[in-house]
């Protein structure tokens, strides 16, 4: 009798350098499920550290295990010099996802190699990765950018991260240690935000296909993050998220939408579809958008939406628009399928994704240059000529500016 096959997806996250390896610390520590973690370093000290089930000490002979020295070209060439090795962990693969902090030595110039080599495989290769904050300094931060230009070229979807958006929901009195870990807990959100629409048991399940089709060459992609209690907890989380102050740029326009509804056993049909109706009305009318929910009974009266969105045309999201308002959920009329799999929210449109309506990227116009990351310029925080990114002028926003697990 033939072996069982396994059918489910395979998922490997990757920490690279200090601060990646720092990132999947921290996934390992809450207990992200169902997927592989490989952490790589040219700092064997640190890397002796990690609690990951695969760690690579990369660039033996180049560095004897003391480091980059925060030059990008030592960390690529590392990673260059081991790439059998790193190939060999990767193998067997569906998703990789390659975390990062840019602006250092062995993670700015290892990323890249390792999404190459993760793609050459034939996997879904997503990058999310971190912008230094500006205390960091210039060169960190120049680095930083030609790694992430880098890094775009190798990835099928980019998620970059700007530590200084943390700046804006965090207390002034907040440390540098915490502003870190903050860091960290984001990089997290962010991969695990995906990974739990595949692995994760759901009120209303994903398979990997489902989220290939909007991840799949996506080029750049925006992350946002939300989270509310009490009364319309789920249309509040979702408005957070889509106007989150790590969004540095609108999700109007987005042709692929992954959403991610997290609560306990008691979140409701109705809240749901309202929450994700309101995602719907800020991307691209003809998005494809691919949604699930997942109780946790873990997270007792919260109700926490994450929103990856991609797909742009052109490849780059557009700015923000503070004159729009957003759409509120008391204008819209409430409405439940008899399917708990798929209720629609309007006729052209699934709100619960399946493969949907996908918008195939060969349709789209194909740039002549390399596109570019779709970030705008930080300003400053105190710079009166842009407001908080605050969704709500009111006292509710109170009590929902600050996500309650970065708090």
């Amino acid at each position: 009798m033939a072996a069982p096959q396994n059918y489910l997806a395979v998922i490997k996250v990757v920490g690279i350098g200090g601060g990646g390896v720092n990132a999947i610390n921290r996934m390992i520590e809450v207990g992200l499920k169902g997927v592989e973690f490989i952490a790589i370093n040219t700092d064997a000290q640190a890397l002796l550290m990690s609690d990951a089930d695969v760690k690579l000490d990369v660039g033996r002979e180049l560095t004897r295990g003391l480091g980059a020295g925060a030059n990008p070209d030592v960390g690529r060439k590392a990673a260059e010099d081991h790439r059998e090795e790193i190939e060999e962990v990767l193998k067997g693969a569906d998703m990789v996802f390659v975390t990062a902090g840019e602006g250092g030595g062995t993670g700015t110039g290892g990323a890249p190699v390792v999404a190459n080599i993760a793609r050459s495989l034939g996997a879904l290769t997503i990058g999310v990765v971190t912008r230094p904050f500006t205390f960091e300094g210039r060169r960190r931060a120049n680095q930083a950018e030609d790694g992430i230009a880098q890094l775009r070229d190798e990835v099928d979807t980019l998620i970059v991260i700007p530590n200084d958006r943390l700046l804006s929901i965090s207390d002034r009195q907040v440390s540098v240690l915490d502003a870190f870990k903050s860091a960290d807990q984001v990089l997290l959100s962010g991969v695990q935000g995906i990974t739990d629409l595949i692995t994760t048991p759901g009120l209303i399940n994903l398979d990997f296909a489902d989220v290939k089709s909007v991840m799949s060459e996506a080029g750049s992609a925006l992350m946002g993050i939300g989270s509310a209690r009490g009364d319309d907890r789920a249309v509040a989380a979702a408005e957070m998220a889509i106007s989150s102050p790590l969004l540095e740029a609108s999700i109007d326009g987005a042709r692929g939408v992954l959403l991610s509804i997290s609560g306990g056993s008691d979140l409701g049909l109705f809240e749901i579809n309202e929450a994700a109706q309101l995602v719907s009305e800020a991307a691209h009318p003809e998005a494809n958008i691919i949604f699930g929910a997942v109780i946790d009974d873990a997270l007792g009266d919260e109700v926490r939406v994450t929103v990856i969105a991609a797909g742009f045309d052109g490849g780059q999201p557009p700015a923000k628009n503070r004159d729009k308002g957003l759409a509120t959920y008391s204008s819209r009329e409430d409405s439940a399928g008899s399917s708990r799999s798929s209720a629609p929210i309007e006729p052209s449109r699934p709100a619960f994704g399946g493969l949907g309506s996908v918008t195939q990227r060969e349709e789209e116009p194909t740039p002549v240059d390399p596109v570019p990351i779709a970030e705008m310029p930080l300003p400053p925080i105190s710079s009166p000529q842009v407001p908080p990114a605050r969704p709500y002028q009111d006292s509710q926003a109170e009590e929902l500016d600050v996500p309650d697990f970065l708090k």
